[in-house]
């Protein structure tokens, strides 16, 4: 469920590469991609990581602690639908990796907020290859929504980068 250790680098060098003030995750897990993406941040950036299980963001914030960038990471607990309407806009880069089934959701709330020129990268897109299925599960059927909806929407340009279990890559016209 973790981003890997190739993953991780892939996404450390996006955001040197955009050397971001704000970024947003949605989805913590350990608190891996975070740090991951923390190290591109500008030197007064800030991320914020939302992660729903207030046991999974102990964990995380452990290491958020002991990290360089401690004082750039907010960690908060709770339900990303509930939670993401009240961020604020001018966000310059956001990794979703949560409730798959709510991928479309995320997107619809954070992307009027997310800066032209801003990135959005939603991870799990190939989902062990299952979107190629004829029949799928919910969730993979989510996620081939989620994709479809994404290249349809005139808002974006988007790519699946397929990457471990693929990054669909949005850069925000």
């Amino acid at each position: 469920m973790a981003s890997g250790p190739l993953q991780g680098r892939f996404l450390a060098a996006i955001a040197m590469m955009k050397k971001p003030q704000y970024i947003l995750e949605v989805g913590t897990f350990t608190g891996y991609a975070t740090l991951c993406l923390a190290e591109g941040l500008a030197a007064d950036g800030q991320i914020t990581t939302i992660e729903v299980n207030a046991e999974l963001a102990y964990i995380s914030n452990k290491y958020f602690k002991k990290s360089p960038w401690s004082s750039q990471i907010k960690p908060v607990v709770g339900d990303a639908l509930d939670l993401l309407a009240a961020l604020d806009d001018g966000i310059d880069m956001v990794f979703i990796d949560a409730k798959k089934r709510d991928y479309i959701k995320y997107y619809d709330l954070i992307i009027d907020k997310v800066k032209s020129g801003g990135l959005i990268l939603a991870d799990n897109i190939l989902w062990d290859g299952k979107v190629l299925d004829a029949s799928p599960d919910r969730t993979t059927q989510s996620i081939k929504e989620f994709n479809s909806y994404v290249a349809k929407d005139l808002r974006v340009h988007n790519v699946i980068f397929p990457l471990r279990d693929g990054v669909n890559i949005m850069v925000k016209r």
